[in-house]
């Protein structure tokens, strides 16, 4: 492979990447399922690659096109790689110019959506761990592992993800990747077309507090672009360009985070096997975490130093959301279908299983745990536990549009103290090899034990105050409606 071929395999996954763009400005449905252009070039990829346009060409008598469909061996290798490294991008991103208040104040703030988020991703493991002792493993004989795929596509997305295919390979189970991406790939969707059904039901029942009809999208909210009177700053300028190009201190910047994730990384990693060298724990656990962490040191380390104004957060967004968008469209364009296709009754249960508790957790759990919007509140979380945080912010809106509620400000300040450890931190991370190193049970009590502590402190802490007779006679009332 040559540096003109990952040359070109680029152009060509950014090029994939515009047909995406263009199909959704064309195509009223996808507009409706507000999917995003990277879903839709990515699947684009997948049709045109080796697994669909390659096989089809066999089945016709010609194996010209079974390496690589209608691009090359090498690019498909390319854009095979680029989802783990990309991740790193995007977690590195997640902290890099924002304000980090105190922990105490996070939980004041946030406090019963902290409940709420740590219910919807512990609950998934919960489900998925017990489908797999129960049934998938048992039954199709695949590996326990599978429990965590929940909570890995669905509350990870497909950045996470892509991020832990190596971990699978790793631990012997390769397919477990392209499942991840399958139920990530389902989940946004998911998230979208039944979150979009939910605040339809909300609202002609009564239960939104914000919009009491669901509002109008405008032509350029569908298709995804601004109008030309429209004015949107993308980014503020923290350098001179004739010292430094901004956005070019803000890459720096950002490497210098993902290096610092790696020393930690290979640090923990020396001393695993240096005092503990039969455990093998820490050898599967991918960087992108530690990159997380290192942008939180980074951050705090400028504003110590009186220089964190050179950070500018919207101009990370866009870093990290080209990162994420090329990740999304090259993890899709590789996915394996002989891989979900072979263990599709599994995936299909596991999926199902996720729909499930999110929405039980959305619909009972969230009105007794909250005291106020609840469901504004409630559908953000929703939304980023079936796809990616970008979801929860889309529903959101559509329930809040001029922010009246304040969904935004707490499910803002949840992440803080929330994104370090599922959706991709550091639990996500470390409970597949757990899995795989001391069998399903312990972390399924350890998760079972954090979900009763989250629906606990939610229902008895939090929602002390909520009038639970009231609550039920409201709901028997629109029941009978």
């Amino acid at each position: 492979m040559t540096p003109q071929s990952i040359g070109l395999a680029l152009l060509v996954l950014g090029f994939i990447l515009l047909v995406g763009k263009v199909l959704r400005i064309k195509v009223h449905w996808m507009q409706s399922l507000f999917l995003p252009s990277a879903i839709i070039g990515g699947t684009v990829g997948l049709l045109a690659g080796p697994e669909v346009f390659g096989k089809i060409a066999s089945l016709l008598g010609t194996d010209m096109f079974a390496s690589g469909g209608l691009f090359t061996e090498d690019m498909i290798e390319v854009w095979k790689t680029l989802p783990g490294l990309l991740i790193s991008v995007v977690f590195a991103t997640l902290f890099l110019g924002q304000d980090l208040p105190g922990p105490k104040r996070v939980v004041e703030l946030a406090g019963p959506q902290l409940s709420l988020g740590v219910a919807f991703a512990s609950g998934q493991y919960v489900v998925g761990l017990l489908v797999a002792v129960l049934i998938i493993t048992p039954i199709f004989g695949i590996p326990y592992m599978a429990g965590a795929l929940i909570e890995i596509g669905f509350e990870g997305g497909h950045g996470t993800a892509a991020g832990m295919i190596q971990v699978f390979e790793d631990l012997g189970w390769s397919e477990g990747g392209d499942l991840a991406i399958g139920t990530a790939t389902v989940g946004l969707v998911g998230g979208v077309v039944i979150g979009v059904g939910l605040i339809n039901w909300a609202v002609r029942t009564g239960r939104t507090k914000v919009v009491h009809e669901t509002a109008d999208r405008s032509r350029e909210e569908e298709i995804g672009l601004f109008r030309n009177d429209e004015y949107y700053p993308a980014a503020r300028m923290t350098a001179r360009p004739s010292s430094i190009e901004p956005l070019s201190l803000h890459v720096a910047i950002l490497a210098l985070a993902i290096i610092l994730g790696q020393l930690m990384l290979s640090g923990l990693q020396l001393l695993e096997t240096t005092f503990w060298p039969d455990f093998k724990l820490l050898a599967y656990v991918p960087l992108f975490p530690l990159a997380m962490i290192g942008g939180i040191i980074v951050q705090l380390v400028l504003k110590w130093t009186g220089y964190d104004h050179m950070i500018d957060s919207q101009m990370m967004a866009r870093i990290q959301g080209l990162g994420l968008d090329l990740l999304v469209t090259a993890a899709i364009a590789t996915v394996s279908l002989k891989a979900i296709s072979a263990n599709f009754w599994p995936f299909l249960l596991l999926c199902v299983a996720g729909i499930a508790i999110n929405t039980f957790i959305l619909l009972w759990f969230t009105p007794r745990c909250i005291p106020d919007y609840w469901f504004e509140r409630g559908i953000g979380d929703f939304g980023q536990s079936m796809g990616v945080t970008a979801t929860g912010l889309i529903l959101m809106r559509i329930v809040d549009p001029e922010g009246k509620s304040p969904c935004f400000e707490a499910f803002g300040y949840k992440q803080l103290v929330f994104e370090p450890f599922f959706g991709g931190g550091f639990i996500t991370a470390l409970m597949t090899p757990l899995i795989f190193k001391f069998g399903p049970w312990p972390p399924l009590i350890g998760m079972a034990v954090l979900f009763v502590i989250a629906l606990t402190t939610g229902l008895f802490y939090w929602g002390k105050d909520i009038d639970q007779k009231k609550l039920r006679a409201s709901y028997k009332k629109n029941v009978a409606k």
